[in-house]
This record gives C-alpha cells, structure tokens and sequence, in this order.
C-alpha cells in the first residue's frame, strides 16, 4: 500500500493517532514522551500510537503528509494538530482538553 494512503486511513480511520518515536509504554525521545504525557493528562487512554522508528517509509510519509518537519506528531478527527510544542501551548491554554474533551465522552 502507498505509505501516503496508509497514513491518509489512520489518520481518518482513528479519532486520536499520535506519531511518534517509540511506543506510549516505551517512548525513546524526550519529545514523544512529553506527547504521551500530554494525552494522559487530558484523559485520553485510547489512541493509536504509530511507531516511525519502525518504518522508515512512514517515518518520512508522515513529514511529507503534514507538511511538519518533525516527530511527534499528533491528529485529532483527522485534522493535524501539531507536534510537542504545540500539544503544549494547547494544554496550557486549555484548548487542548477542550479539543479531546468531546472523544472522551464517547468511550
């Protein structure tokens, strides 16, 4: 499959995909850790976390689809929301809660 259509159908296909170096368990950077902090604090506990350390492909797919030069990276309903830093500004100013908030209701 077009590593662009894979990332395309899980980033549509799931209401939270967090790309990142690692898994939420096991993150191996700073920033992917910090990501996964992010997401718990807001309560969310499922999401589907995609690996790129283990794919190469969709290691550079994922820059290429976002247009974003870095990991993490995370999507919400589809819509890419930001890396790390982004994530943060968001929770500090409450938008990120506010944006993940309506997902939570519905588990």
């Amino acid at each position: 499959m077009d590593v662009q259509k894979l990332i395309h159908e899980q980033v549509t296909r799931n209401p939270v995909v967090l790309y990142m170096k690692g898994t939420p368990r096991m993150p191996m950077c700073g920033f992917s850790a910090f990501a996964v902090q992010l997401l718990d604090a807001c309560g969310v506990r499922e999401y589907l976390s995609v690996n790129v350390l283990e794919d190469p492909a969709i290691r550079q797919g994922v820059k290429e689809y976002a247009n974003w030069p870095t990991i993490p990276q995370l999507y919400v309903n589809g819509q890419f929301i930001g890396g790390s830093d982004i994530m943060r500004e968001m929770y500090e100013s409450g938008e990120l809660q506010q944006l993940l908030e309506p997902l939570l209701q519905k588990a």
